[in-house]
């Protein structure tokens, strides 16, 4: 996989956790303010700019996975989704402050493992026949 390749799968990944920790905050707000002034949810979300912005963010995280997908393998690419995952749980306990268990940590630990393992092995696995 070449640098630039690996830069934009990186990017991807990093914009759609930032959008998704941007839709939670964005949603936690506007489910707030649809109860407490009894107005729709749908027309609380979307009027928050939260919510606005991340479903850009989201947008322009798909674009660079499908540059992603025209440059690397799906098989290469997917398992880097992983780090996604760790990302928006760091940032659901850091920026969100929601708690998180050791349970959950260890997965993270597993998965984050797994995608090691996973993306040692790839070269292996794409090699020309001798």
């Amino acid at each position: 996989m070449s640098l630039s390749a690996l830069l934009v799968l990186l990017l991807a990944v990093a914009l759609a956790a930032t959008g998704q920790v941007m839709l939670k905050h964005g949603m936690t707000q506007a489910a707030s303010l649809a109860k407490s002034s009894d107005r729709s949810l749908v027309m609380a979300a979307g009027q928050n700019a939260w919510v606005l912005v991340g479903l850009l963010v989201f947008g322009i995280s798909a674009l660079a996975w499908l540059l992603t997908l025209s440059r690397v393998p799906l098989n290469v690419a997917y398992p880097f989704n992983a780090l996604g995952y760790l990302g928006i749980l760091t940032a659901s306990v850091v920026v969100l402050h929601e708690r998180a268990n050791g349970w959950t940590v260890l997965g993270s630990v597993m998965v984050v493992g797994g995608l090691i393992v996973v993306v040692n092995a790839q070269p292996a696995l794409l090699a020309p026949p001798r």
